[in-house]
Parts: C-alpha cells; structure tokens; sequence
C-alpha cells in the first residue's frame, strides 16, 4: 500500500520534481553499475595478486615469475613486474662494454658497475611509471561516486523546494491552507530529497571502501617494486663478485 502511494505521488508530481527523480535515479543506476564493476576488479586483483606474490616469493628464477605473470592479467603486481622485467631484459639485451686491455681494466670495471647500476635507474623508473598507470586504472571512475555522494542530497534538496513551492502557489489560488490541501503536495516533494540521500549514502560508502582498497593495493605495488629492486641490485652485486 505504501508503496503504491509512493507510486502515485511520483506519478502526479510535477515536471520539475518528476525531472529530478529521473536525474537521481540516472545517477542511481550508474553509481550501482560501478560499485558492482569496481568490486569485481579490485577482488579479483587481491586474489591473483596474492597468487602471484606467493609463487614469485617461491620461484628461484625470474624468467619462471614472468611466465607466471602473463597468465594473472588482473593482478596489478604482475603487471608492474611484467614492465620491470621487460625492461630489465631489453636493457640487458643492449650489452656493457667491457675493455679486455689490462691498463683499462680499472676503468672498464668501473664502467661496467655504473652501466649495471644505470639499468637499475632505468627499470625503477619504468616501475613507477606502470604503478602510476595501475593506480590511474584502479581509480577511473570511482572519483563519480565521490560526485554523486556530494551532489544527490543538493539535487534532491532542489526538487524538494521546487514541490514546496508548488504547494504554496496551490495554496494561493485555492485559499486554503488546511492540511488535507497541504499535505500531497509537500509530501511529494519530499520524495526528492529522500531519492538523494537513498543516492547519495550508498555511493559514499562506496567510494571510502574502495578508495581503501586502493590505498592497501598501491602500497602493496610500491612495497613489491622496491623488493625487486633489492633483486636486481643484489644479482649485479653478486655478479660482480664472481668476476673478480
């Protein structure tokens, strides 16, 4: 029965007010669609993650994470460990030159090190670039929730002083301000502004979980690239010590 009024009342509202519940519930519907997509997302990045960080932690070859990683297409970890470890390859591919004369020997030997040292510049750089990308993708489209959690309650507001003042203009023409002429109309506009904050609250709390989310996964991602890091400089290190 409530509902069936609820009904009615939106029914026989006016243009203006009747305008503010489509655009409400325009944004209704896309926060939802976006809560849904994003929860998917970030759980199956959280998965896949773990699952890569726990067979890279167990793995003695780097090559064997990167075959790992290239079937975790949601895991944002193996992503930025897939770019490191392309760009690691594609640099190590390029050589250092190294002299073979014994009066260079100091000198190339220093060489060599920066050489080996300006790759690990050249991959950190290339990790940040693809945990600034990460961090872009996980983010896209949340920043509406935030829009809709701050602009719904003022939209709904809006379509409420808009019926109210309908109410009055009513209540003018007919010269009659007894309740049972008062109270359609306002309880109409009412609608509006509980339309908003039923919009509003649930994209607000959306958007603080998954922000979270988000935070906890980038600094996973920074924590893992500086972990690698450590790997690499530590390979070049131990290399350069069975040189000798």
């Amino acid at each position: 029965m409530i509902q069936t009024n609820i009904i009615n009342m939106i029914i026989n509202a006016g243009l203006m007010v009747q305008f503010v519940l489509l655009l409400l519930l325009f944004f209704s519907i896309t926060s939802w669609a976006i809560m849904i997509m994003k929860y998917r997302y970030l759980r199956r990045a959280y998965k896949e993650s773990i699952l890569f960080t726990d067979f890279f932690w167990k793995s003695r070859d780097l090559s064997d994470a990167f075959a790992k990683a290239k079937h975790l297409h949601g895991s944002p970890i193996a992503k930025i460990f897939r770019v490191g470890y392309l760009e690691l390859k594609k640099l190590s591919r390029s050589g250092v030159p190294v002299s073979s004369q014994s009066s260079q020997a100091h000198e190339s030997e220093t060489y060599s090190l920066g050489a080996n040292f300006a790759v690990v510049d050249n991959v950190k750089r290339a990790l940040r670039r693809a945990i600034n990308t990460e961090t872009t993708r996980m983010t896209q489209m949340v920043p509406f929730l935030a829009t809709t959690g701050n602009t719904t309650p003022f939209i709904g507001l809006f379509g409420t002083v808009w019926g109210i003042m309908n109410s009055f203009h009513g209540i003018g023409l007919t010269g009659s301000a007894s309740l049972a002429v008062v109270a359609p109309g306002i309880s109409e506009a009412l609608i509006a502004t509980a339309a908003g904050l039923a919009v509003a609250i649930p994209a607000v709390i959306a958007f603080n979980y998954f922000m979270q989310k988000i935070r906890i996964i980038e600094t996973e991602l920074q924590g893992f690239a500086a972990d690698l890091l450590n790997i690499i400089e530590r390979d070049i290190l131990r290399e350069k010590e069975n040189n000798r």
